[in-house]
């Protein structure tokens, strides 16, 4: 009984190794077949335009019923009358096959972008009102593919976008501050929005939130007309992270980095990436006493990670959470969790930057910059 037993445990170790090995070989095969659609984006009709008059349009606005990006942990609230609106661009919700780009009405998708909304956006509810379009985003699969399929599949998502911007500014008075927000796909839209319209927020624009999206240095920064965020405080700037193990697999993921456009279509190669420290405001390392909050489930737990900036711009974070969340990427990559982990840190950053921004508005002066790193005690 005993030997057959271990010949059991021999088979199944053996079972494990086999089907990782084949997905180490096979795993951008495999990852194409479960998620790229098998039609061209030619052959597959889109689905209908949204219409953003119309409310059903919205995954948050103030006027929702039920929005929602107004959740918040238990010690949090949203603020009644906020100063500032956000217009938040959601990451990919959208994993099917079936189609290049999502139909507003996918049951899976919107469950998905309801999380987003809570776990994500709503860390701008204490001082913006958050609106967040539904758009016809480009499934999963457009990134796994790259080619002229998934070139249309993203642009016909970026022009909802923009009908959706539209719409958003016109919805809101003119001396509003502005926030400009998303994650993942959601940035990549943002970045090529403000490439185009920055110039209409002049004066407006409290700061930039691209995160989990490329920001090559300096070219996009150069392309927006915007300075990337250097210290806390700061406001009419970009702010970008992109957040991995410090443990991880490093070289792999700037690897995955190389071939992907920059805003003028150039391939990053090996350029640095824009990275702001989520726990500092700026590029300084931080210790895990300087993380105020990581969403756990709907519970905040201070003084999870600690996060650094590396030479070529991701955010690397240490210790390893184990409870971040089910969907931590295979080499440490945490990009599903580059809000949650400082949730409560993003929303103080937001707070002090329209801080910032009204000192400079009045002509006044901002409070100085949090520094990056604590000074050292005196001697």
């Amino acid at each position: 009984m005993a030997r057959k037993f271990l010949w059991v445990v021999a088979i199944l170790t053996l079972l494990v190794l086999l089907g990782a090995l084949i997905w180490r070989l096979f795993a951008p095969q495999m990852m194409q077949m479960a998620f790229v659609p098998g039609d061209s984006f030619a052959e597959s009709a889109p689905p209908p335009a949204p219409d953003y008059a119309l409310p059903a349009s919205w995954l948050a606005r103030p006027d929702l019923p039920e929005n929602p990006a107004l959740w918040t942990p238990a010690g949090y609230s949203a603020a009644p009358k906020p100063a500032a609106a956000v217009f938040f661009v959601s990451p990919t919700a959208f994993l099917s096959r079936k189609a290049w780009n999502a139909p507003l009405d996918d049951l899976e998708t919107n469950d998905r972008l309801d999380l987003f909304a809570r776990k994500q956006a709503s860390a701008f509810n204490g001082v913006a009102e958050v609106w967040m379009p539904r758009y016809r985003q480009a499934t999963f699969g457009s990134f796994l593919k790259p080619g002229p399929d998934s070139v249309q599949a993203l642009a016909l998502a970026y022009s909802d976008v923009e009908r959706a911007f539209d719409a958003f500014l016109a919805a809101q008075p003119a001396d509003r501050p502005i926030f400009i927000a998303g994650h993942s796909q959601g940035s990549l839209h943002i970045l090529h929005l403000l490439k185009s319209r920055a110039a209409q927020l002049k004066g407006r624009l409290v700061a930039v939130y691209a995160v989990g999206w490329p920001v090559t240095l300096p070219d996009d920064l150069a392309a927006m007309g915007l300075p990337g965020c250097t210290a806390a405080e700061q406001a009419g700037c970009v702010l970008s992270w992109q957040t991995w193990a410090a443990d991880g697999d490093i070289p792999k993921a700037l690897e995955g980095f190389t071939a992907i456009p920059d805003l003028n279509g150039k391939p990053i190669g090996a350029r640095p990436m824009l990275c702001v420290n989520p726990l500092t405001g700026g590029h300084g390392e931080a210790g895990v006493e300087r993380n105020a909050g990581m969403l756990a489930g709907d519970e905040l737990k201070p003084r999870a990670v600690g996060a650094r900036c590396d030479a070529r711009g991701l955010l690397l974070i240490s210790p390893t959470p184990t409870d971040a969340g089910p969907f931590v990427l295979p080499g440490g990559n945490f990009h599903a969790y580059d809000y949650g982990l400082f949730w409560a840190n993003v929303r103080s950053d937001i707070e002090a930057r329209l801080s910032a921004h009204a000192a400079e508005k009045l002509g006044g002066t901002a409070l100085p910059a949090e520094p990056d790193e604590p000074a050292d005690d005196a001697a």
